[in-house]
């Protein structure tokens, strides 16, 4: 191989980065601005963390007091979530394309948009699993927090797959709450699950 023909790989494979690093900062930017109006990331800290010290609690009793203090979390969280999903429609369809590639390229979404989801739907998707199972009375309380966890834990991955990569969101997923997506995908409500693998895979929405 030539020095020319090296140093042209060179600067073809520095401007695909840079594109591509470009494009990420842009849906970056486009997701704070989307999720700017609301507090849900402080929220699912609150009630994740709470979730847990809930179930570290020995007694019942005990146990019941913390969940009791989440409630108010609980309904912001709920309500907020269901803003940004009606919010997030107004979002171009163009912009809200997330590629089902395992890594990130640049123009993936416009060159293979085929491969590709849409973001608004996904947080839809979201938003009513977490409303559904934060309205569950007839599963207990574990129960409840262990699939709400799983609801949260789902939107946050989607988040970072639309801002990185599916490779880098589950990555972080697995750094941050030592959890790998599969589970978290086995513990949401089989609603959430079916319509969401049907929209990463897609398939068609499964019927209602």
């Amino acid at each position: 191989m030539s020095p020319n023909t090296l140093l042209e790989l060179f600067f073809a494979a520095g401007l695909l980065y840079f594109v591509n690093y470009r494009q990420q900062r842009q849906r970056i930017a486009l997701l704070a601005r989307a999720l700017q109006p609301y507090q849900i990331e402080r929220l699912m800290q609150t009630l994740i963390q709470g979730y847990l010290r809930a179930m570290g609690e020995a007694g019942d009793e005990r146990r019941m007091q913390v969940l009791g203090t989440l409630h108010g979390s609980e309904e912001q969280l709920g309500a907020q979530m269901q803003r940004l999903a009606t919010e997030f429609q107004k979002t171009p369809a163009a912009l809200a394309r997330t590629s089902r590639l395992p890594i990130s390229l640049p123009w993936a979404t416009q060159w293979l948009a085929s491969s590709s989801f849409d973001l608004r739907r996904a947080f839809t998707i979201h938003a009513e699993g977490i409303a559904r199972a934060l309205a569950d009375v007839t599963v207990s309380p574990r129960d409840r927090a262990f699939t709400v966890t799983a609801e949260l834990l789902l939107f946050q991955h989607s988040c970072h797959w639309f801002c990185k990569s599916r490779s880098v969101a589950s990555a972080r997923l697995m750094a941050r709450q030592h959890t790998p997506w599969a589970q978290v995908i086995a513990s949401v409500t089989p609603p959430t699950r079916s319509a969401y693998l049907a929209l990463i895979n897609g398939q068609s929405a499964p019927a209602r």
